[in-house]
């Protein structure tokens, strides 16, 4: 695996587990959680570009409904 900068998908220092996200040199997105960060998971940039754009259109919204902030 190159080597990777990874970033927290989250600004809330309080929360002791969440996503982190590292974009390759390599042309591929990785995502971990950073309480097991063995294991990776890998995807493309065009992948990540389509999945972003369907979180900013309301896409996922059904996963999350009924959860309160």
């Amino acid at each position: 695996m190159p080597e990777l900068n990874w970033i927290p998908a989250t600004d809330d220092e309080t929360l002791t587990e969440y996503l982190e996200i590292a974009f390759g040199d390599d042309g591929n997105v990785y995502i971990r959680e950073n309480i097991n960060p063995d294991k990776v998971v890998v995807t493309t940039d065009a992948k990540w570009d389509a999945f972003v754009l369907g979180v900013k259109a309301g896409e996922f919204d059904h996963f999350v409904e009924g959860i309160e902030d």
